[in-house]
């Protein structure tokens, strides 16, 4: 069995019905925004964020799944799928999991309405219940993602990003949205707010893991996930790099500083700063912080009953660590 069917089978049958429940929730009276909406759920990716939301729902809600939780799940997902169809405009993407992006099939214009439409539904189907509580952990996830992506824009014009920076970039552009769906599902579930505070923390950490791990993607041998070098071409600082920034001399410092600005394009040189990169140990550097993301995020989880819904949280985490792409 895929590791991502024995994460799911605790959720097997809430995830089924989550399915029938995201689709109504997007449905409109506009043909053709319900036929861009149907293209978007039939290339769903493997949909880890409700999966967070329900497996931590069951953990704290003794097994059981309320109608709170569904909607968390649907408004997390609605914002998460509004955020994607955003981003592939700003970024001009044409390419979203392996299919052509909204922006490059209906135009930038379309996209952009597209993503205010899903994201007004996700608000309503707070507001519509009086879910306060969980759209407030969503609304300041929202609010943390976009100041971390104008954090990093503001600091890739000067390549200018130490590791505490870097640190809180993918706290806020990656890890908020994961220690939401934690938040929201045993927020869903009335439970403690001790709980709640530690699930949060759980989603986080695991979060930077996941964006390590991202970033240890660019130094690859292997054709998988995304190109090897992608980040580099596009003048992102990720930690390998920027470990080794900090610890080379003044001469290597510019000459690595060069070739991010000025040779980001050249194949050779590209390969020759993932080999230094390498060489000074900055890949083995951000295995071992990825490593203490996980080992922090174990101990924290296992605060919680031994059951099969933790399993799973603990198979995702090491899921995430692993994963080929």
């Amino acid at each position: 069995m895929k590791i991502v069917e024995r994460i799911k089978k605790p959720i097997y049958n809430e995830m089924e019905l989550f399915e029938e429940k995201f689709t109504n929730s997007m449905s409109s009276k506009i043909a053709l925004l319900n036929r861009i909406t149907h293209f978007i759920v039939k290339r769903k990716g493997k949909q880890m964020r409700p999966m967070f939301v329900f497996l931590v729902a069951k953990l704290l809600g003794k097994g059981v799944v309320n109608e709170r939780a569904y909607r968390g799940a649907s408004v997390i997902e609605l914002i998460h799928t509004a955020t994607l169809v955003h981003d592939d405009v700003v970024d001009d993407s044409n390419m979203r999991r392996g299919f052509f992006s909204i922006n490059s099939l209906w135009k930038n214009k379309i996209a952009v309405l597209v993503g205010d439409y899903l994201l007004s539904k996700g608000l309503l189907l707070s507001i519509e219940y009086e879910d306060f509580d969980l759209l407030k952990i969503i609304s300041l996830a929202v609010r943390e993602m976009s100041q971390g992506e104008l954090l990093q824009i503001e600091k890739a014009r000067d390549l200018d990003i130490n590791e505490e920076i870097y640190y809180e970039i993918i706290r806020q552009k990656t890890a908020t949205l994961l220690a939401a769906c934690c938040a929201m599902g045993a927020q869903a579930v009335d439970a403690d707010p001790s709980d709640v505070k530690k699930m949060y923390r759980f989603g986080e950490l695991l979060g930077m893991a996941f964006q390590i791990k991202d970033d240890l993607f660019d130094y690859g041998e292997q054709k998988i996930g995304k190109p090897t070098g992608i980040d580099i071409k596009e003048k992102k600082m990720t930690l390998p790099l920027i470990h080794v920034l900090n610890i080379v001399s003044k001469s290597e410092k510019s000459n690595i500083i060069n070739i991010v600005r000025n040779h980001n394009k050249n194949s050779v040189k590209v390969r020759e700063l993932i080999n230094l990169v390498k060489s000074k140990g900055g890949f083995d550097f951000a295995i071992a912080k990825m490593e203490d993301y996980r080992k922090q995020a174990l101990r924290l989880l296992y605060e919680f009953p031994k059951n099969q819904y933790r399993d799973s949280l603990e198979l995702m985490l090491n899921y995430v660590i692993e994963r080929k792409m």
